[in-house]
């Protein structure tokens, strides 16, 4: 009997971009008695099912995007004789279409990280669970993961979480419904632990996986102290605190380590906290901008973000304390028009953006935008391939929609169209080289170029394309163009590295 984990993708790409954290996590989680699982990402390279036996252990997490592949994985699997074990996001909201459709032995629902050991147990004396519920562990449960079990040159960033939850409730997100909004925050020793480990293996750039790596803005804290509710303060004070003792000790790292995350607009009026992640060598951050206009921010429900030149002069704030934004908008809101989309590319360049994601608004499960988008849909006659609408994510690939919301002024394609417009505009070789000025050297510009076509291919070509030979050719430009990128993020490793007090 092994244990296999298997991270489904219907797109391989031969090198990865960042190391899929739960695979390695859930692989800590593994009971030694078990053997050393065996990884398969399918971001690298598609399952081998005849390494799987008969009497093996399957395990497969899902979100909505690659539930349609973790289902045909978990098909093979039980065929092979396996026993099939899912978890995940998706599999932890749909528990019983995992069972119903990808061959399903036993479901996990919520956090894996104490509960899977039981589940093992449980699979080799052949007394499974129909559900399991992991419930969210506390954050001094979190494993740190077998960095021992990655393959060799394979990804270019490294993944470490420091926290999970979000105190936030953006309606197009499904975060804070399912793994809450009590910010559940890691000790550092163990954060700063698993990243020198990384670094003696020769990854200086590090993801922090976080949801929201600023849990506690300044106006948190300028409402509780105002509402006179001292506990909450003293609550918010904490969090806040550690999140400056993990930031003063990832300063003392090797200078050569660059760490990006995850982050809420509000950080850009928090120059305490940005001069703090300067300091961490935190470079880069993904910032959900959403949208340029009040109404959609409104559409939403993300009001705390800004418009206009107070808008860019918030992201040029990021700029100053030395953080690269990653900013990622939506398309396709009731009140976009298609003036929204030139708009939205003129305030990326005018704000010094330096990466940005456009995708298009879809109803994911979980997200009160799902909820009340579910409730609009004649599932009897809107269906796709037969499937219903309202499980779009189980539509073959080559059928599936790029856009589920009815629009008030656009069609499905003028959107799409306009979507793909304003990523071929703002990935334009000239608008790359000229947002390469933020590197040093020749060499790093040339770099910046590489790196900036390989996002374009692997989110945007593959993402939105709906011409099945246009997406192949576009995954195929994006393996070539990975391992010459990937080479530019390695680093020499440090076995001698040690904790920094």
């Amino acid at each position: 009997m092994r244990v296999h984990l298997v991270n489904p993708s219907h797109v391989s790409f031969g090198v990865g971009v960042i190391t899929p954290r739960w695979l390695f996590v859930l692989a800590a989680a593994t009971p030694s008695d078990a053997g050393d699982p065996i990884l398969t990402d399918e971001t690298l390279e598609p399952l081998d099912v005849t390494t799987i036996q008969p009497g093996d252990i399957v395990g497969i997490g899902i979100h909505t995007g690659n539930a349609l592949r973790g289902y045909e994985v978990g098909r093979a699997a039980r065929a092979a004789g396996a026993t099939v074990i899912y978890g995940g996001i998706h599999a932890t909201l749909y528990p019983d279409e995992a069972h119903e459709l990808g061959g399903a032995h036993a479901v996990v629902k919520g956090d894996g990280d104490a509960v899977w050991p039981s589940v093992i147990g449980d699979a080799r004396l052949g007394r499974l669970q129909r559900v399991y519920d992991g419930g969210r562990v506390e954050a001094d449960s979190f494993l740190a993961a077998r960095w021992d079990l990655l393959p060799p040159n394979k990804y270019m960033w490294a993944s470490v979480q420091t926290l999970r939850g979000c105190p936030k409730h953006c309606s197009f997100c499904s975060v804070w419904r399912t793994d809450g909004q009590k910010p559940r925050q890691r000790a550092v020793d163990s954060v700063v632990g698993e990243i020198v480990e990384l670094r003696r293996r020769g990854f200086r750039f590090i993801a922090l996986a976080d949801d929201n790596f600023y849990p506690v803005s300044a106006e948190d804290l300028r409402m509780a102290a105002r509402r006179q509710d001292p506990a909450r303060l003293e609550s918010l004070r904490a969090i806040r605190k550690e999140r400056f003792e993990l930031m003063d000790r990832l300063a003392k790292l090797p200078k050569d380590m660059i760490f990006f995350t995850q982050i809420t607009m509000e950080a850009a009026e928090d120059p305490e906290f940005l001069n703090a992640m300067n300091r961490a060598r935190i470079k880069g951050a993904l910032v959900g901008i959403e949208s340029v206009t009040p109404e959609g921010l409104k559409d939403i429900y993300k009001p705390f973000n800004a418009t206009g030149d107070e808008l860019v002069a918030r992201l040029r704030a990021f700029r100053t304390h030395g953080v690269h934004v990653l900013g990622s908008f939506i398309f396709g809101l009731p009140s976009d028009s298609p003036s929204t989309f030139d708009a939205t590319v003129a305030l990326a360049e005018m704000a010094d953006v330096t990466f940005a994601q456009f995708v298009m608004l879809t109803p994911f499960p979980g997200t009160l935008d799902f909820i009340e988008w579910e409730k609009t849909i004649d599932t009897d006659t809107q269906r796709i391939a037969g499937i219903p609408l309202t499980r779009h994510w189980l539509i073959p690939q080559e059928n599936r929609p790029k856009v589920y919301v009815p629009h008030p002024k656009m069609s499905p394609d003028e959107i799409r169209e306009r979507t793909q417009a304003v990523w071929d505009k703002f990935y334009s070789l000239p608008q790359i080289w000229r947002r390469s000025k933020c590197t040093p050297g020749l060499k790093s510009r040339l770099a910046f170029v590489l790196i900036s076509k390989l996002y374009r291919q692997m989110y945007a070509n593959t993402g939105i394309a709906t011409d099945s030979a246009r997406v192949q050719r576009s995954a195929q430009w994006a393996r070539m163009i990975a391992k010459p990128c990937r080479r530019l993020f390695a680093a020499a490793p440090m076995p001698d590295l040690q904790v920094p007090a």
